[in-house]
């Protein structure tokens, strides 16, 4: 995989006071007795380059990049379309992993060629198309070897 420029920096205002952060009204509510899983730490070596593979290569939105305290880092990207995000993170030993270790995040899509094309297109090394049984999967690594499925299920609207 060839280096990618550096992008500018994305930065974060993060408000002293938390009536300054507006309301979201594409948030789902938060219910009693609900527990969202909406956050993954990702464990990499180099936070700007996975910043660059997930973004510029995976198409990621990248919803923060704060350094809220000295050799304190988060960095954090959704997918197109889920409610579920992936942090980078630097300086928060109560989320430190082996780069690398984490695997078989499922990324569900409607068109599962189409999305292995976009992905191959931006340059992500994407397997081909396996059938597993009428699920199908196609799969890819970031550059510090976590693994990533795509997968469709025909029956899912």
């Amino acid at each position: 995989m060839t280096d990618l420029p550096t992008p500018p920096p994305t930065t974060t205002e993060v408000p002293q006071d938390a009536s300054a952060i507006p309301d979201d009204p594409g948030a789902p509510p938060v219910l009693p007795g609900a527990y969202l899983l909406e956050l993954i730490p990702m464990p990499v070596t180099d936070i700007d380059r996975a910043k660059r593979f997930y973004a510029e290569q995976c198409g990621f939105h990248v919803d923060v990049d704060v350094a809220p305290a000295d050799g304190v880092r988060i960095v954090q990207l959704t997918p197109p379309g889920s409610f579920c995000s992936i942090s980078l993170l630097q300086g928060m030993p109560q989320v430190e992993m082996e780069p690398g270790s984490l695997r078989g995040l499922h990324l569900v899509v409607k068109d599962i060629e189409a999305a292995r094309q976009e992905l191959v297109g931006r340059g992500v090394e994407v397997s081909e198309v396996e059938d597993l049984g009428g699920v199908f999967y196609a799969w890819f690594a970031d550059p510090d070897g976590n693994t990533w499925a795509l997968q469709h299920m025909p029956w899912r609207k």
